[in-house]
C-alpha cells in the first residue's frame, strides 16, 4: 500500500480511536499548533471521533493570521507606490489591514503580483531593472530558508532594486507566551512536524519540562494526528511531560542543518508583534545589517498612522485557543470567506476558514443553548 493511503487507512484510524478511548479516563485539552493540522482535523472529522471530554484547542499556527495590522498597513503603502512591483503569496491578498487589503490596492492600480516563491521575485527584479520589486516574506520556520536564499542571492548579484518586507515568526516563543498566560487550558501540545523538520527538536524539551505539558511532534495526515493524540493522552494519564517525535519519517533531532545555517546567515532573532497576541520576545526574524540594502523596512520607511483591527472580529481569542470560531457572533454571518472580517477567515490555514469549509456553521440559537449553564 502506498504511504499516502497508509496514513489515511480507515482501519488503522478506527484502531487508534479505540485505543484513545480505552486510555482516556478524564477530560483533556490538547492544542494542535499548526493551521494545516487544524484543517486536517476538521476535514476528516477527527475531533468528532474522540471520546467525550477530550478537546482539541486550535493554536496560532497560521503565519498569515498572526501578521499584525501594522505590517499589513505598511505592505499596503508600499504596494501603492507607483514604481513598485509588490509580490506576495496568494493567501495574503485579502487579509484586512486597518482600512483596506492588497486586493483593493491591486484593483486601484497597484502592481500586486501573486508568486509561489521569493526566488520568482528575483527574476522579476532582473527583468525590470527600472522598477523596485518587493517581496512580502510571511511564514514560520518552514518558509524562512527560501526567503534567506533569495536575499543571499540578491546580495551576491547586487540587485539593488530587490527588497523584502519581512514578517517571519518562530513557533517556540509563541508557545511559551501562550503557556505563560493566566488561565490557559492547554494540557498537551501537538507540535508542527514541518517546522521541526527544519529547526529540529532542541527547543521543545524545555517547554515540556517547564510548563509540565507533553509535546508530541506530528504530521498532517489523519493517522499522524491520531497517533499524536494517543501519545499525548498516554503521557497525561501517567503524569509524564516529555517531548516525543511521532513524525520520525520527516523529522530528525537536529532538523535540517543546511537550512538552519542559511537562516542564521541572513536573519537574526528579534521581538515580533503577533496579531491577537501582542509583542513576543525573540519570536521573529529580522534581516541582518549585512543584508540591509535589501530590507524594505529601510527602503520604504513607514509613515506613522493609527492601526486598528476590526472591532467585531475575535480572531485574537481564536488564535490563542480561548474560543472556537463558532463562538464568535460574526462567524458564518457577517464574517465568511467571501466577506472576511479577520485573517483567520481569509487564510487557507486559518481556524475560522477550516470550520466554515468543514460545515461547522452553527446558528446563534444553537450557540445560546450551548452557553446556558447546566442545571
Amino acid at each position: 500500500m502506498a504511504d499516502w493511503h497508509r496514513f489515511r487507512d480507515p482501519t488503522l484510524a478506527r484502531h487508534l480511536v479505540a485505543e484513545i478511548k480505552a486510555i482516556a479516563t478524564r477530560p483533556w485539552a490538547i492544542m494542535e499548533v499548526c493551521g494545516g493540522q487544524t484543517h486536517a482535523i476538521l476535514r476528516h472529522g477527527l475531533d468528532q471521533l474522540l471520546p467525550e471530554g477530550v478537546e482539541l484547542i486550535h493554536g496560532p499556527g497560521c503565519p498569515v493570521c498572526v501578521t499584525p495590522v501594522e505590517i499589513i498597513d505598511h505592505a499596503l503603502a508600499i504596494a501603492a507606490t507607483p514604481d513598485v512591483i509588490f509580490c506576495t503569496f496568494g493567501d495574503m491578498l485579502r487579509v484586512p489591514g486597518s482600512l483596506s487589503d492588497l486586493q483593493r490596492v491591486k484593483a486601484g492600480g497597484g502592481d500586486v503580483r501573486i508568486l509561489y516563491s521569493p526566488l520568482d521575485a528575483l527574476n522579476l527584479a532582473r527583468e525590470n531593472p527600472s522598477r523596485r520589486v518587493v517581496f512580502f516574506a510571511i511564514g514560520f520556520e518552514t518558509t524562512a530558508p527560501a526567503h534567506a536564499l533569495a536575499l543571499r542571492q540578491a546580495a551576491r548579484e547586487s540587485l539593488s532594486n530587490f527588497s523584502m518586507l519581512v514578517s517571519l515568526v518562530r513557533v517556540p516563543p509563541a508557545l511559551t507566551a501562550l503557556l505563560e498566560e493566566p488561565g490557559h487550558r492547554v494540557q498537551a501540545i501537538l507540535a508542527a512536524g514541518h517546522v521541526c523538520s527544519v529547526m529540529g527538536l532542541q527547543e521543545y524539551p524545555v517547554i515540556a519540562e517547564r510548563y509540565r505539558v507533553p509535546v508530541i511532534v506530528t504530521g498532517f495526515e489523519p493517522i499522524d494526528l491520531l497517533l499524536g493524540i494517543r501519545q499525548a493522552i498516554a503521557q497525561l494519564e501517567t503524569g509524564h511531560c516529555e517531548l516525543e517525535n511521532a513524525y520520525g519519517r520527516a523529522v530528525e533531532a537536529d532538523g535540517n542543518p543546511l537550512a538552519r545555517a542559511v537562516i542564521e546567515t541572513v536573519f537574526e532573532e528579534c521581538d515580533r508583534e503577533w496579531r491577537g497576541m501582542g509583542r513576543i520576545s525573540q519570536s521573529g526574524w529580522a534581516i541582518r545589517t549585512s543584508y540591509q540594502a535589501h530590507d524594505a523596512v529601510l527602503q520604504f520607511p513607514r509613515k506613522f498612522t493609527e492601526c486598528r483591527d476590526q472591532s467585531v472580529c475575535r480572531s485574537g481569542e481564536v488564535l490563542r485557543g480561548r474560543m472556537k470560531p463558532t463562538e464568535c457572533q460574526a462567524f458564518g454571518t457577517t464574517c465568511t470567506p467571501r466577506t472576511p472580517l479577520g485573517a483567520t477567515m481569509v487564510s487557507h490555514e486559518g481556524a475560522c476558514a477550516a470550520y466554515y469549509h468543514a460545515g461547522r456553521v452553527q446558528t446563534q440559537s444553537q450557540l445560546e443553548v450551548r452557553r446556558e449553564p447546566s442545571s
